[in-house]
């Protein structure tokens, strides 16, 4: 007996998922340009790293001067009348009116001075925390785009499954028709097709799983998505060893930074909390004009002018305990800071040598598997052979059918993980970026 010929194409396909779909499919960079423009994550880490980038201005204005202008008129009615011998009453209107110009420079303020330190670290940590979130995106993409990828295959291998086990159905109920085979394996074959149709099912609600979520990033559903070349070759890292991985895991891994950062700034919250109890010094100075017109008895105009410029002095002496309940507070801040830095650094270590495992297991993977599925290719076709000439029943060909079909899906599995596994090493090292994605793209079929 024959198998269908769609089913011998899909099962003798050394390279997995090749160019079956259109070339006007979108490919692995129309997604995530696509993502780029519409994912609420990456749109909301860009928002606050808009927002942190004025933290050092804000800062910066509390050690520069600052002038003020303010300004008044008044009208005044006014009436006296004094009981006395002879009664004193005086009535009248008058209007005054006074401008002044005000200005402070601060001289000696050290929290000012810390804050503005303060601003200008968490502006850098910004740029660091924006980075991780594009380095966030590209896997989600990538892990989405493969999970889809995925989902479609174990679709195709449901379908042409389903269709060889009801060739393989149909032919046991022609064999126990003219009395060549029991009726054993027509309900076989029966249970088997059952079973493949419960999985062809399943495979396709995985598949609209896979389509929504991918929706949920670039914000509508994905049109026919390119699948990987031919010419598809997992290698090991580079270098091939796990202790460069880890040193750059230490020092460039983008959560890493972020925590040293946030350890700084902690550090530095410190020193302003402690610069509470010490005095500040402000030069100051002062342009004050105004002028009376009218009177409450008679009429007369008036002006007047004051200039004052000086240095002022302010040395806190009792605050009931505040400054020392800051300091003690940002001290403990500091110690979660260091603590949370000491655990950024061992999940490093632990994503660097995962992913570097990862990648170099599923190299071996892929080239275990294909090496599976070779044989079990070869022993359905000696099962079909066996069938033919009476040695294997149709019971043995399905069995041997669904392990071909088992080591295909596991080859895929495992192709998708090397690829997810080397974004995740660069991710862990932090040294992912769109060229990483680019270089990958390159590898999907136009």
């Amino acid at each position: 007996m024959n198998l269908p010929r769609r089913l011998v194409a899909l099962a003798l396909a050394v390279p997995l998922l090749l160019a079956a779909l259109p070339a006007s499919g979108e490919d692995l960079m129309d997604i995530y340009r696509e993502a780029q423009r519409n994912d609420p994550a990456l749109a909301t880490a860009r928002a606050t790293w808009l927002a942190t980038q004025e933290r050092a201005p804000q800062a910066r204005a509390q050690l520069l001067p600052n002038v003020a202008l303010s300004g008044s008129v008044n009208a005044n009615d006014i009436y006296s009348n004094t009981r006395s011998s002879p009664p004193i009453v005086s009535a009248g209107n008058f209007q005054d009116y006074g401008v002044a110009i005000t200005a402070s420079q601060p001289i000696f303020r050290v929290q000012t001075a810390v804050a503005y330190d303060q601003a200008r670290r968490q502006v850098e940590q910004a740029d660091y925390n924006l980075a991780a979130a594009q380095q966030d995106l590209i896997i989600r993409v990538a892990v989405t785009y493969f999970d889809v990828l995925l989902a479609q295959f174990n679709v195709e291998l449901a379908v042409a499954q389903k269709a060889a086990v009801s060739e393989q159905l149909a032919q046991a109920k022609r064999n126990f028709e003219v009395g060549v085979a029991t009726i054993t394996d027509t309900n076989e074959a029966q249970a088997n097709f059952d079973q493949i149709v419960a999985q062809e099912i399943a495979a396709r609600n995985e598949l609209d799983n896979r389509l929504a979520a991918l929706r949920a990033i670039i914000g509508r559903m994905p049109r026919d998505l390119k699948k990987l070349g031919a010419n598809f070759d997992p290698t090991p890292p580079e270098p091939d060893a796990l202790d460069p991985w880890l040193d750059r895991a230490l020092k460039e891994n983008l959560a890493v930074r972020v925590s040293q950062f946030a350890y700084d700034i902690a550090a530095l919250e410190v020193d302003k909390q402690r610069a509470g109890h010490l005095p500040t010094v402000d030069l100051i100075g002062s342009l004050r004009a105004g002028g009376t017109t009218g009177g409450a008895s008679s009429d007369f105009d008036g002006t007047s002018r004051n200039v004052a410029i000086g240095v002022a002095l302010t040395l806190p002496i009792y605050q009931g305990g505040f400054v020392d309940s800051r300091v003690r507070e940002a001290v403990a801040l500091q110690d979660a800071a260091r603590e949370s830095l000491e655990l950024a650094r061992r999940a490093a270590l632990f994503n660097a040598q995962v992913g570097y495992t990862g990648v170099n297991s599923s190299v071996a993977s892929v080239r275990a598997f294909t090496a599976a599925v070779q044989s079990a290719e070869v022993a359905l076709q000696s099962n079909r052979l066996g069938q033919e000439v009476g040695v294997r029943t149709n019971l043995d060909v399905l069995n041997v059918q669904q392990t071909v079909f088992t080591q295909r899906r596991n080859l895929a599995q495992a192709y998708f993980n090397y690829l997810v596994n080397t974004l995740r090493l660069k991710s862990a090292v932090g040294t992912l970026n769109e060229q990483d994605l680019e270089a990958l793209n390159r590898r999907l079929a136009g």
